[in-house]
């Protein structure tokens, strides 16, 4: 690994780009033999997204990471034979090193919260794919696997691990960096592989990690193959795997192509998003648009649509707009969401997708959708909606008025607007195939407490509801009237404009994920809320912390209080 640097600029002078395509990787590769894929790691040194450090040993930033969540969304849409991918290294003897440390060391702090948040939902994106999708991964190991090369791992089905007396697994972070795991390795540990609490403990303070026959005894790793059986064992393993999936081996897949997006000043347009920044209030709005006009005729053609068809075309335009917002506009901190369309051609594409939920191509737009609206639940930013007339909230459009820290929906209508009044619609896609990190519903979180109130509006699926009736039913925040509305609104956002960011995305955090807690909810509450402190404790990256001191021969000074 290589050592810290002095601070990056990672201030972003050049917008990070999540738009990639396989073309332009400079660090996977991807094979394919149906029923399988490679995924091959093989990290160009030179090619880092910042300057100030080289990406060594297989080592990676957030550059890195967005080739491999581009590669995942393309193995399952435009590759529905993939039944299997086998996560591996081009490298023989080194696996991957990790975060590079050097970036982790250097970086802002926004950058580095932000840059384990996305890591871990990419990784989240793998196992959702081996979960639901029937698309399995299984990681071979052909050398070091040390920090964020393990968790790479830890995300997979089933951890093949070279044994040539060399090849290990490692989570050093707490006694060379002084720093967490990021990317879930702590949890994935205990709660996925069952590793043994104590066990974990002495793993976890082990810097040259374990191999072998102990790491499998351990539970660390499934297998531990020689060198020269690796390949074999590994290709028959892959084969196994896929006799196991569902996809359809005879389906052609739909292109990913490069998606549309235009940067005018203030203004982000995408097809069926438009995102406007008042960075004068530091606020966005983000207004989806309904669709241009009626479903397709059947599941046939609407794979023929591809990227055309209006669900996904929305969902890949949320899901960049999310990650941009992140990453390149860290100070606009509140997300006012709106929608602009037909209700009912919205309510048509909805019962399309319910109606072919089984295809493979709409259960993953499904299973898109579920992950974009995660990512919104934890993103760091205050989040509204806003009803009026015109809007479509209606069916998997309404999830956002679920997933936003208040709502508010207008009573009636505007003086001079012809538009009718403001209405809302569920659907049963409000009550099952889009749960939260929790696993439940948004619907059945915000009623943990109301049974009652959950069933009530169960029993309103498909009924346009007025403001009155969405109030009354505990579906919106408030319902002021057009007298009100602008009054209430300003002040809304003056008012979350002068608090505390810090204190803000503490409260939002703790306030969003009621009910049971799950893999997901530990990785994203526990872990990002500790790793937050503890990527600001002079212990890590002070002048003296461990993160700088990494690799210099320097001794790192730690305050020895425990807080």
């Amino acid at each position: 690994m290589s050592t810290a640097s002095s601070n990056l600029d990672t201030s972003n002078p050049a917008p990070i780009d999540f738009r990639v395509h396989p073309d332009r990787y400079r660090h996977w590769r991807i094979s394919i033999s149906a029923p399988v894929a490679e995924l091959v790691m093989a990290v160009d040194p030179a090619a880092a997204m910042f300057a100030g450090y080289e990406l060594k040993l297989n080592s990676y930033d957030i550059g890195v990471d967005i080739e491999l969540y581009d590669a995942i969304q393309r193995l399952r849409f435009e590759h529905p034979e993939v039944k299997t991918v086998i996560l591996t290294s081009d490298d023989i003897g080194m696996f991957c090193a990790g975060a590079n440390i050097r970036m982790l060391g250097g970086a802002a702090h926004d950058h580095k919260v932000n840059f384990c948040k996305f890591t871990n939902e990419t990784r989240n994106s793998i196992e959702d794919a081996s979960r639901y999708s029937g698309q399995r991964y299984l990681a071979a190991i052909n050398g070091t696997a040390a920090g964020g090369g393990y968790e790479l791992a830890l995300a997979t089905d089933y951890i093949i691990l070279m044994d040539d007396g060399n090849a290990a697994v490692s989570l050093p972070e707490v006694p060379l960096l002084a720093v967490l795991p990021g990317t879930g390795g702590l949890t994935r540990l205990v709660d996925k592989r069952k590793v043994r609490r104590d066990l974990a403990d002495v793993f976890c303070t082990l810097e040259e990690g374990m191999k072998g026959p102990r790491a499998v005894e351990w539970r660390l790793i499934d297998e531990s193959v020689p060198r020269s059986k690796m390949a074999e064992r590994v290709q028959a393993c892959a084969n196994e795997m896929a006799q196991t999936s569902d996809r359809p081996a005879d389906a052609v897949g739909i292109k990913l192509t490069e998606l549309e997006r235009h940067l005018d000043g203030d203004e982000i347009r995408y097809p069926f998003l438009t995102v406007k920044l008042d960075r004068s209030r530091r606020n966005v709005e983000l207004i989806a648009t309904g669709p241009a006009g009626d479903p397709p005729a059947d599941v046939a053609a609407a794979v023929g649509l591809g990227v055309d068809f209006w669900p996904l075309a929305l969902l890949r335009a949320l899901d960049d707009a999310l990650l941009h917002l992140r990453f390149n506009e860290p100070t606009l901190g509140t997300l006012i969401f709106k929608t602009d369309g037909d209700p009912d051609q919205v309510e048509a594409f909805d019962r399309f997708l319910l109606q072919h939920k089984s295809h493979w191509l709409m259960r993953e737009i499904w299973l898109f959708a579920k992950r974009t609206f995660k990512r919104l639940d934890v993103t760091s930013r205050t989040t509204f909606a806003l009803v009026e007339p015109g809007s479509c909230f209606v069916g998997f459009l309404a999830e956002p008025l679920f997933a936003v820290d208040r709502s508010y929906m207008l009573d009636g209508q505007f003086e001079g607007d012809t538009r009718a009044a403001a209405g809302i619609r569920l659907s049963a896609s409000n009550f099952g195939p889009l749960p939260m990190s929790n696993d439940l519903t948004r619907l059945e979180t915000r009623f943990l407490g109301e049974p009652e109130s959950f069933e009530n509006a169960r029993a309103l699926s498909g009924q346009p509801l007025d403001a009155n009736a969405a109030l009354d039913a505990g579906l919106v925040t408030f319902a002021p009237d057009d007298i009100d509305w602008e009054d209430e609104i300003r002040l809304l956002l003056e008012e979350r404009a002068s608090f505390s960011p810090d204190a803000l995305t503490g409260m939002e955090a703790n306030l969003r994920f009621a009910g049971p807690e799950t893999m997901e909810t530990k990785i994203f509450g526990r872990l990002t809320a500790w790793q937050n402190w503890i990527f600001q404790r002079p212990n890590a990256v002070g002048e003296g912390g461990a993160l700088r001191c990494y690799g210099t021969g320097q001794r790192p000074e730690y305050d020895k209080k425990r807080v």
